[in-house]
């Protein structure tokens, strides 16, 4: 029974992930076209628009943000592999298990102080010092979001890790991870 909990529980947030990675990848064709408009504004017709640069900013952010949890679910962040590929699963398990505590910690850190940040910018109304001057809450928010979102993905890893190392199995059978990922 609990072992069916896990699965749920880490199928589901790898459904959750991977959609919202998808997603957001629909941003990046976004980004592009913002990013070559103003530019050839500004070059072509001596006429930047104001909105472009803070745009291509908060894009980017969001991209990079919110891409993070998906980008773990694939395993595709940086790893020391001179280190990693000569050991034995259990031994990766472990350095997991220590470097998913340490992203845990750090993240609901980062969670924490762009709330505090969230909270200020939306009662003050900050804007960025722009031209444009567009609110910064959003921006905040979207950090506080995702950073929750990377903190649940690196749980539900953790979880998946420290119950190879307990029972020796895996918690989701191949299939399972083929089509969660």
């Amino acid at each position: 029974m609990f072992k069916k909990i896990l699965q749920l529980f880490c199928v589901s947030v790898d459904t959750v992930v991977r959609k919202l990675g998808k997603g957001v990848s629909i941003m990046v064709p976004i980004l592009a076209f913002v990013v070559i408009y103003g530019t050839v504004a500004r070059y072509l017709f001596d006429a930047p628009p104001i909105w472009t640069f803070d745009t291509a900013l908060f894009l980017f952010g969001y991209v990079a943000a919110l891409g993070g949890a998906y980008a773990q679910q694939k395993r595709a962040h940086i790893n020391v592999d001179i280190f990693y590929i000569r050991v034995s699963p259990k031994v990766k398990a472990t350095f997991n298990l220590i470097t998913y505590a340490l992203g845990i910690f750090f993240l609901i850190v980062v969670s924490y102080l762009c709330y505090t940040k969230f909270t200020e910018a939306y009662e003050l109304g900050f804007r960025r010092q722009t031209e444009w001057a567009p609110l910064m809450s959003h921006f905040w928010l979207m950090f506080t979001i995702s950073s929750a979102i990377f903190t649940v993905q690196l749980i539900r890893d953790f979880l998946a890790d420290l119950y190879y190392l307990i029972t020796g199995t895996p918690l989701l059978e191949e299939k399972e991870q083929i089509n969660g990922n």
